[in-house]
């Protein structure tokens, strides 16, 4: 009988994903699933349009696939147990001579190097490289503003071939050469719930195995540590001055601008008044290089940054509460600045504020009253990240239960999900009560279509 435990991924596959970006595979289902998808899906094309959001309920199949141990042991490698797939999901139609895609990123908010965000891409053709498959540039999932120097990588493969990429990595769709083959790439969005204590994969060592004179090993080592639930301060053979890294923070190549922060991650606590200062320039991208340099540090920058967050210039205080939420855990000292600031009146500081709390506090319910206020914040993604927040509190979060249920009116379809999942993780007869209450008036049916509407 076949096992059913989740195939983990290797120590080697777990470096080369923190590497490049990226991990490639295929399930042992047979070719005759993946043409049933692909006929489904030609079809709903056809006759509805594109699904969108609605792909799995409308091709409820595919859950096959998730539930498949492989998958479910590649995304419990990378984004830890207990790991959500998110309500955003897409499928990507490239039509026959279609000329493809620029590269670009599909993140929604600030860009971070710790992998909570993944994404899953599966073909149910096969899919060669005429016919226009995703192309992705490995390792740029670290780049802020454009690809990483290289070349970029088509993933082709056979019908079936699954791919999970970090979420910040730049890719594309490439043109489909061909005069009457169609190529679907099915989307999924998974969020980490819980934040890495431990390795989550078959991890035999604590070594990282290659590459380590590579410029880059002490940004690859941190984000290891990092998932191995033992973030350590970074060490480098050669130190270069303070002064020299914060002017190198804005070097117009990149790859640059990434060594200094994690170089100034490994100068600690000297470097952090420096840092700080330079949170009021003018660059987003120069801000969000000193928030790698800050969380790099972990616990050693959790004081100074507690002290920083009641700083004048706004924003000092939203890249103080981007690093705090980064550094999570181990900045749960910061949970009760971290509230304080969740009621900013800057949009961008309550929006960074308040997805830290669901990092920083996930283990209490200290910060559930503010997170249930900002689930009527007037900002989208304020509420959003309320929302998640509390799912990834989960029993912690009981006492938002009937502010929970309100939020499944919101206008943002990605509150009401989250607020769904909050009530499942929550727990409780009346979050359970509440979340099947909805899901019995909202229950979507598959078979029924235009041609058939009852």
């Amino acid at each position: 009988m076949k096992s059913k435990e989740p195939i983990l991924l290797t120590d080697e596959q777990m470096q080369n994903f923190i590497v490049n970006g990226y991990v490639v595979f295929k399930t042992d289902l047979p070719k005759t699933f993946h043409q049933e998808i692909f006929e489904k899906t030609e079809q709903v094309f056809e006759e509805e349009g594109n699904p969108g959001n609605n792909l799995l309920p409308r091709l409820p199949e595919i859950q096959e696939i998730f539930d498949h141990p492989r998958v479910e042991g590649a995304l419990t490698s990378i984004m830890g147990k207990n790991y959500l797939m998110h309500a955003h999901r897409h499928c990507h139609y490239n039509p026959p001579k279609s000329g493809g895609q620029g590269m670009h990123k599909d993140s929604w908010a600030k860009f971070h190097h710790h992998t909570r965000w993944a994404m899953v891409l599966y073909y149910p053709q096969d899919t060669p490289p005429e016919i226009g498959p995703t192309a992705v540039v490995p390792g740029s999932q670290y780049y802020n503003t454009k690809a990483a120097d290289g070349s970029e990588v088509q993933l082709h493969g056979e019908a079936g071939t699954i791919t999970i990429v970090h979420y910040d990595l730049w890719h594309r769709a490439t043109p489909n050469l061909t005069d009457d083959k169609k190529r679907f790439m099915m989307k999924f969005l998974f969020t980490r719930m819980e934040e890495p204590e431990e390795p989550s994969w078959e991890n035999k060592t604590d070594q990282w195995l290659s590459d380590k004179d590579n410029p880059d090993y002490p940004m690859w080592h941190e984000i290891w540590n990092w998932h191995r639930g033992e973030p350590k301060p970074i060490t480098t053979t050669h130190q270069q001055p303070i002064g020299k890294l914060i002017e190198d923070l804005q070097n117009e190549d990149e790859s640059t601008c990434l060594r200094s922060a994690y170089a100034l991650g490994a100068h600690g606590q000297s470097a952090i008044p420096h840092l700080l200062d330079t949170l009021k320039n003018e660059s987003k991208t120069v801000r969000q290089n000193v928030t790698y340099a800050l969380s790099s540090m972990n616990k050693t920058a959790v004081p100074e940054l507690i002290e920083a967050t009641k700083n004048t210039n706004a924003n000092v205080r939203a890249g103080v509460a981007d690093a705090l939420g980064d550094i999570s855990l181990k900045a749960q000292d910061a949970t009760s600045v971290l509230i304080d600031t969740a009621t900013d009146s800057d949009t961008i500081v309550r929006q960074l504020s308040t997805d830290a709390l669901g990092l920083v506090s996930q283990k209490s319910s200290a910060a559930v009253p503010v997170l249930i206020d900002n689930l009527k914040d007037s900002d989208d993604w304020v509420r959003r990240n309320a929302s998640l927040a509390l799912a990834r509190l989960g029993p912690h979060a009981k006492e938002a239960v009937p502010n929970l249920k309100l939020a499944l009116k919101d206008e943002n379809r990605y509150v009401c999900a989250n607020s769904l999942e909050a009530m499942k993780r929550i727990n409780t007869p009346k979050a359970e009560t509440a979340l099947l209450d909805f899901l019995m008036a909202s229950r979507w049916c598959p078979i029924t279509t235009k041609k058939s509407t009852f």
